[in-house]
């Protein structure tokens, strides 16, 4: 873990529980692609950098998940360098409470209060072309976060952030998180067409073909949605339909799950809402959700 992965003569990634990319621009100077976790994950990037002779200009966050923007503090107090991230990630980013909140749909409890969903805060600016160097474009990867980005950098290698589980993951865990199921499914098509010398996921092996794993992807999502459909035959409130999703997949409940898999079946619920295949109900002061007849 925490080790240096080099992809071509320009790239690496830094091999973490979410992949960390570096991108050589010349003259000693890097830029990162997310940050890791934590302070504890930012001094062992700031080692590797140290170790390597680089200078660290910027950090381009794809995202604003705690487990990608988590070392951002540490190494732009360490070396000034310049914090990105795109849309309303960004805000995400310099308030890192609206995660936890946003999981929570109010004010989150101390159980949520926690480095894995709340990173440190950190000054950072709006993610525009033309604050990235030379050779790295931004790739739009929406769907898994709101303004999630990726980025195609020198020698055609392409980071992807989070739009891609390993099939390993899917296998073990079922219910990947997703916040915008429309988004994603377009995304995750647009992926499995792309070509690139090598694609680095966050959360899955490096490889010259993505195709298989989008596909794998692609599949799940259709597969849950499904399965939220199919809970809905008889008219079930949100929470009725969580439970049943739990049980589906063998998932073991805590606060911190509850608030990711129910946020992600809220997003599919308004999914099939959105397509016209769910009625609400609002009878006898409850909200219930139900195939449309």
């Amino acid at each position: 873990m925490y080790e240096l992965v080099r992809v071509s003569e320009h790239c690496s990634y830094v091999q973490s529980p979410a992949k960390i990319g570096i991108v050589e621009l010349g003259g000693g100077d890097v830029c990162l692609i997310d940050a890791g976790n934590d302070k504890n994950a930012g001094r062992k990037v700031r080692q590797i950098l140290d170790a390597e002779g680089w200078h660290l200009t910027a950090i381009y966050n794809t995202h604003s998940n705690a487990d990608h923007i988590g070392g951002d503090r540490y190494l732009r107090g360490q070396t000034g360098c310049a914090v990105y991230a795109p849309g309303i990630e960004c805000c995400f980013t310099r308030h890192p409470v609206l995660e936890p909140a946003f999981l929570y749909g109010g004010y989150p409890p101390k159980d949520l209060r926690h480095k894995f969903l709340l990173a440190q805060a950190c000054e950072c600016e709006p993610l525009v072309p033309e604050a990235l160097p030379e050779g790295m474009e931004m790739v739009p990867l929406p769907g898994h976060f709101f303004d999630m980005v990726g980025f195609r950098a020198p020698d055609d290698v392409v980071y992807l952030a989070d739009c891609l589980s390993s099939e390993a993951t899917l296998a073990k865990y079922g219910v990947t998180f997703v916040y915008d199921v429309a988004a994603y499914l377009e995304t995750l098509e647009r992926v499995r067409a792309m070509e690139a010398s090598v694609f680095v996921p966050a959360h899955a092996e490096a490889t010259d073909d993505i195709a298989p794993l989008a596909e794998a992807n692609i599949a799940k999502v259709r597969e849950i949605a499904e399965r939220v459909f199919s809970l809905c035959a008889e008219p079930r409130t949100t929470d009725d339909v969580i439970h049943g999703i739990f049980r589906a997949y063998g998932l073991a409940m805590s606060f911190e799950q509850y608030a990711l898999v129910g946020s992600s079946v809220r997003s599919y619920l308004a999914y099939l809402r959105d397509a016209g295949r769910l009625d609400v109900l609002t009878d006898d002061a409850e909200l219930r959700w139900a195939q449309a007849r």
